[in-house]
């Protein structure tokens, strides 16, 4: 029988959800708001939520401050599924091997992955342009792909060992009997089923790849062409003032790509962020 809430749980229920959202919600509110005032009005005192002079018309300027604000979108769109593709390659096997396979220093391994991930990519920016520059990847996409491939591959295979953890080894036994392969049942059997987790890994890698490029773009890259959305955004910025309306404009616009991503694959997001949470 479901629990039935009293009134008052219901009430903080919501009261809870309401405050979340609130902090969630209102920086893009404001963010909105600052990119409809003229750039006169941003800091006008006393504050005012909405006045009459608001206009989209940064929303149609800033594409003349900044001409190539549309291809380092798409940079950066290129770069993101570039770093989920190559992450993926690298996470599942991994995590599928640290999931099912017993063998020496695999607690280890995995602790070596989780201490990568508390190392942020500022400490190893200096040693990590050596490398670049070596291997002759300076002021080329590849010079923001690798690295971001690098700092996703550890929680990205933390998240989906716990997906291929959820599946029960029956079915891997049972592809076993009927003579198949251990590359043609993780191909055939376990990824179809994982198909929620895997979504759920590819977009907290899409995301953070997205979030993520500005270190790498300003320290290994100088060739205009090849800048990501962030590096766009940093032209808003002048020596004399910023043009806060047509930043908070490009940036909101920038952000559509990954908003139309996890709106299309909401539903298996939703189911991968569920799976295992009812037992059989």
């Amino acid at each position: 029988m479901l629990h039935k809430y009293k009134w008052w749980e219901k009430v903080l229920m919501y009261a809870g959800t309401l405050l979340f959202l609130t902090f969630i919600l209102a920086p893009f509110v404001e963010a909105f708001l600052v990119s409809m005032r003229p750039l006169a009005a941003v800091f006008r005192a006393p504050h005012r939520f909405w006045t009459e002079d608001m206009s989209f018309r940064a929303y149609v300027t800033m594409w003349d401050s900044v001409p190539n604000l549309m291809r380092y979108i798409l940079n950066s769109f290129f770069i993101s599924v570039s770093v989920t593709v190559l992450a993926l390659a690298c996470i599942i096997p991994a995590a599928y091997s640290v999931s099912r396979f017993e063998y020496r220093f695999r607690d280890g391994i995995l602790t070596g992955f989780l201490a990568i991930n508390m190392v942020g990519a500022a400490v190893l920016i200096i040693p990590l342009y050596k490398l670049m520059l070596s291997i002759g990847l300076l002021n080329t996409y590849w010079a923001m792909i690798v690295p971001g491939t690098a700092f996703s591959v550890p929680t990205g295979i933390f998240l989906m060992r716990s997906y291929f953890l959820r599946i029960p080894k029956e079915l891997e036994e049972a592809a076993y009997v009927d003579g198949a392969s251990r590359l043609y049942t993780l191909w055939r059997v376990i990824l179809p089923v994982a198909l929620p987790g895997i979504v759920v890994v590819s977009i907290t890698v899409f995301i953070s790849a997205y979030a993520q490029q500005f270190l790498f773009a300003l320290t290994f890259n100088s060739i205009d062409a090849y800048n990501p959305l962030p590096m766009g955004l940093f032209q808003f910025f002048g020596r004399e003032r910023v043009v806060y309306n047509e930043l908070m404009a490009a940036s909101l616009v920038g952000i559509l790509p990954v908003l139309f991503v996890y709106i299309f694959l909401q539903k298996y997001i939703v189911a991968g962020l569920t799976a295992g949470a009812v037992k059989e």
